[in-house]
């Protein structure tokens, strides 16, 4: 077996994401850098989710993407990479650790007991993200917050999204347990070609409680200095809004609930229009520019 973690990629890029990676909204100078950290976690990623490795070799894997992201080796090239972003823009490795803990997470565990068990995995896997890329941009992490609720908003959308790939491919439940016994839905039920009444009831409520979050975070892209990345972040919620109305319409078991070319490129549109429309509202209402939703 090769010891290289990049032998597993997927083939999966930044362009088959559900929501943009460093679009052209971000400055040429920061997209570098966050590309070098969306390798990373791109490789850990498909190691985590990788059909034929046991559990043992993924788990020494990521340990060795670890290992060259704190300079203890050079074997990894996206390692390399990041850990040279970090060092030139002083940051610190913290965040793509906590992505690390997450895949490791995944590796381990495939039930969540109810919400709070849930997003405690968005607290490492999703919410470090957007950390991250504020950091880069050099934003206050006073508005965490924020950012905290919406990237763990479109963590939950991505699981529900996937609900059914994930039970058949990985035999992985990210809909938490108590939420399928409250609709007197079974885990079984996310393999069927369609979902039973019980189980759209548990859905549905999960995603009114990824509105939610999306509702927590609403103040998010105002309180971003940056232009730039403040309109990124409204491109990205705006986008959320849609997938959690097409999920409140629509069986992820049976239907598409992922937004096409176009219709992301549209509605993208109008999420800059909102975000300018919330950065001017916000600066001549004289509403400080905080983090607390």
């Amino acid at each position: 077996m090769t010891n290289d973690p990049a032998a597993f990629r997927s083939g999966k890029g930044h362009r088959d994401e559900n929501f943009p990676v460093a679009s052209r909204l971000i400055h040429p100078r920061h997209r570098g850098a966050i590309f070098a950290f969306y390798e990373f976690v791109r490789v850990a990623d498909d190691i985590a989710d990788h059909a034929s490795l046991a559990e043992h070799d993924k788990l020494r894997f990521l340990d060795r993407m670890e290992a060259g992201l704190l300079g203890e080796s050079d074997h990894l090239h996206e390692a390399v990479a990041l850990r040279t972003v970090l060092r030139e823009c002083n940051l610190s490795p913290r965040h793509a650790q906590d992505i690390l803990t997450a895949f490791r997470m995944d590796v381990t565990k495939s039930r969540y007991r109810d919400w709070d068990d849930l997003m405690d995995y968005c607290r490492y896997s999703a919410m470090p993200v957007g950390r991250y890329v504020l950091d880069v941009h050099g934003e206050d992490p006073a508005i965490w917050p924020v950012n905290d609720a919406l990237c763990a908003a479109l963590q939950v959308i991505n699981h529900l999204q996937d609900c059914k790939k994930d039970y058949h491919a990985l035999n992985r439940v990210y809909v938490p347990q108590d939420a399928l016994a409250a609709a007197a839905a079974e885990i079984e039920d996310l393999g069927r070609d369609a979902a039973t009444p019980a189980l759209r009831r548990c859905l549905t409520t999960l995603t009114e409680r990824a509105g939610k979050l999306l509702d927590d975070s609403a103040t998010f892209s105002s309180n971003i200095k940056n232009f730039r990345l403040a309109m990124e972040v409204a491109v990205i919620h705006t986008l959320a809004r849609r997938l959690v109305a097409l999920l409140l319409q629509r069986d992820p078991l049976s239907e598409r609930v992922h937004l096409g070319a176009g219709a992301a490129a549209g509605i993208g549109i109008l999420g800059i229009v909102a975000g300018t429309v919330g950065r001017f509202n916000r600066a001549f209402s004289g509403a400080p520019a905080t983090g607390n939703a």
